[in-house]
């Protein structure tokens, strides 16, 4: 059983799992993910941390929005350790409706081309490749994918 609830992103748990995530994506992608993602950045009525816990109560996985527009939110920081499966689906589902909730229509993200399991899940869950935003622009190892939150 995986439950997903909002959390203090200033946490002992929270700041463990966000660092495996930066090891992991910089053995992956050769950089860490840190430079466009600040904690800060949740400070924010329409922002949101959340995490992902086993059947005992341990955290397994992460994820964030925060806005981009009014209308527009960025999913950021998504990570499961894969100790249980379905983790990632668990936490996109919970931010989806999250972001609804508070008034979005759309989620964006970001991630590298070369994270074929990032891009491989986040096609499977609907969403679509869209030209590069904001700090994404004319980053060649960059690709970004929206979805309509209807």
């Amino acid at each position: 059983m995986i439950t997903v609830e909002k959390s203090d992103p200033f946490s002992l748990e929270s700041h463990r799992l966000i660092e495996m995530l930066s090891v992991e994506l910089a053995a992956v992608t050769g950089d860490d993910g840190k430079s466009n993602f600040t904690i800060d950045a949740l400070n924010s009525d329409k922002a949101l941390w959340v995490l992902a816990k086993n059947a005992h109560g341990d955290p397994i996985g992460c994820g964030a929005i925060r806005p981009l527009t009014q209308n527009v939110a960025e999913l950021k920081r998504m990570y499961s350790d894969r100790s249980v499966p379905g983790v990632g689906r668990a936490l996109l589902t919970f931010l989806e409706n999250s972001a609804k909730e508070m008034g979005y229509l759309e989620l964006r993200l970001e991630t590298r081309y070369i994270n074929n399991r990032a891009v491989y899940f986040y096609e499977k869950n609907g969403y679509a490749r869209i030209e590069n935003y904001g700090p994404y622009i004319g980053r060649e190892e960059a690709v970004c994918f929206a979805k309509a939150l209807c």
